[in-house]
């Protein structure tokens, strides 16, 4: 009966375990969990960008330069391949964000924030550790969609370019006056959502 451990002890033990604290990585990927919508927000946001911009002006170019009786219709086909489009990138680029977050998003807040600071953010949302979390929203969103339109740029080309010739078509447009999206590294707009 040498190694006999009383049943409190081991009792108190285990309770002891179940209360170490957990580690800042575990920390940070727990805020990453509950930031995951904003993250797939920002990357759907990211992908629709450069078609909506199209749309835009192949809306403005439907108005002035096609005969109003086809409008409706070509309208209807630009807004077809569009939704192609998005059906296409936007589940990839989506998966892609949240693959990338830890890397990107998680490096930051490992770096700018403690454990006990990590524990009030995803414990009390009006707490002033919230507002240092709302404030670097910019930084990393902008940490995000940087790494983001880097990794999945050559594969989304192609397919803006096929959009943008459907368009053109579509439209019936020399090819030089076609729609173009912005630049594919644009700033993102706004902060991240909480």
């Amino acid at each position: 009966m040498k190694n006999w451990v009383p049943f409190g002890l081991i009792l108190l033990c285990g309770s002891a375990m179940a209360q170490v604290p957990a580690s800042k990585k575990d920390l940070v990927n727990k805020v990453l969990s509950l930031q995951q919508a904003v993250i797939e927000q920002t990357a759907q946001a990211v992908a629709e960008r450069p078609a909506l911009q199209m749309m835009q002006q192949a809306s403005m170019a439907l108005q002035t330069r096609v005969a109003p009786e086809k409008r409706e219709q070509i309208g209807k086909d630009i807004e077809a391949d569009i939704k192609k489009y998005a059906e296409q990138v936007v589940p990839s680029i989506r998966q892609h964000a949240v693959k990338i977050a830890p890397a990107t998003v998680g490096a930051l807040l490992e770096k700018n924030f403690n454990e006990k600071e990590l524990t009030e953010l995803i414990g009390i949302i009006e707490s002033p550790v919230n507002r240092k979390f709302a404030q670097m929203g910019g930084e990393l969103q902008k940490a995000l969609v940087e790494q983001l339109v880097k990794d999945v740029q050559a594969d989304i080309d192609p397919k803006l370019k096929a959009l943008e010739q459907a368009i053109v078509k579509h439209l019936a447009l020399p090819a030089e006056e076609s729609p173009k999206p912005a630049a594919s590294k644009a700033a993102p707009s706004g902060k991240a959502k909480k």
